[in-house]
């Protein structure tokens, strides 16, 4: 189980090496007169800025007052993972707009800022996919949006930088030919590439959470699976809702019970049911609500708690039938 801690120490870690790879970036773009070169610099200050953010906002969150906040502060994790996108889309209009104005004006690059910045890139690759497969394994272990945009960026930048490093090299080996100075511009095409592929995953799994949006189809499974293995101790569902906030999974369930029952048998069979699905779901938060009358939704909600049901049932029944 991955802590705040944890997740806080890896983004720090990042931006400990963000910084320590920046201004020699700006050193080696300044001698290679490199448009690729100058792209990569503007496109790591502003992955250095996110990664601050990012970081502040872990710190923020492992601080925060649960009396002020019920619910935790993880929507503060989705709005930076929204943020850290903003960051890279800038970045994307900057490497566009120089790569086309190095096409049509096309410019040589100076062979000794040319070799610094290959062995820089080097460096960048090796640190960046260090720092790429180290946040992917933090994020597996728990799923967390501030995470989730630093590994994505991260392995972004990681094949930024390969790029970089083919570019510079075919320049300096193909450079007795004419067609060799477009080299570069073209490079930094690809690498708009890779940053637009990574702001694309970002944004989809952190802006439709600060929408409530409702699990994913394979953890609405689990719940399904579990109210279908308790298909004998409730009479019915009158409604499922679930939605994640940073690294968080709330879901609740509203069930009649037997009213022949009394309310402790009825609180064990809850009680089993809310740990079961918070063992299955990382990071989860169960509410299981006895109620006897329908919950007051729109036509839509009542259909999808419907088509729920009908779920739960059906997997209720091919498990009595199994056994």
């Amino acid at each position: 189980m991955t802590t705040h801690s944890d997740k806080e120490k890896s983004v720090l870690l990042s931006l400990i090496a963000d910084f320590l790879l920046f201004i020699p970036d700006i050193v080696a773009a300044v001698m290679a007169n490199s448009i690729t070169l100058w792209a990569d610099v503007l496109k790591c200050g502003n992955e250095l800025l996110a990664t601050f953010l990012s970081w502040l906002a872990l710190r923020m969150v492992r601080r925060g007052r649960k009396i002020r906040f019920d619910y935790g502060l993880g929507k503060l994790e989705n709005v930076t993972g929204v943020v850290v996108a903003g960051a890279m889309f800038f970045s994307l209009f900057i490497v566009l707009y120089s790569a086309i104005a190095r096409l049509r004006h096309p410019m040589e690059m100076h062979p000794g800022g040319v070799w610094l910045a290959m062995i820089l890139m080097t460096i960048g690759v090796i640190a960046n996919t260090s720092l790429w497969i180290k946040n992917y394994r933090v994020g597996r272990r728990q799923f967390s949006p501030i995470i989730e945009s630093q590994w994505r960026m991260f392995r972004t930048k990681a094949f930024s930088d390969l790029i970089v490093l083919a570019a510079l090299s075919l320049s300096v080996i193909l450079r007795a030919q004419a067609w060799a100075i477009y080299i570069d511009p073209a490079a930094s095409l690809l690498i708009a590439g890779f940053i637009l592929h990574a702001i694309w995953g970002m944004l989809s799994n952190s802006f439709y959470d600060l929408l409530d949006r409702t699990l994913d189809e394979s953890l609405q499974l689990v719940i399904v699976k579990e109210l279908a293995a308790n298909f004998d101790h409730y009479k019915e569902i009158h409604g499922i809702r679930s939605r994640r906030s940073g690294s968080h999974v709330y879901v609740d369930l509203l069930l009649e019970f037997d009213g022949d029952k009394k309310m402790a048998e009825v609180q064990a069979i809850i009680n089993r049911m809310e740990t079961a699905l918070e063992e299955k779901i990382p990071g989860c938060h169960v509410l299981i609500a006895p109620t006897t009358r329908e919950r007051r939704t729109t036509d839509r909600r009542q259909t999808t708690d419907g088509g729920r049901r009908t779920a739960a049932r059906k997997e209720g029944s091919r498990s009595v039938s199994d056994n």
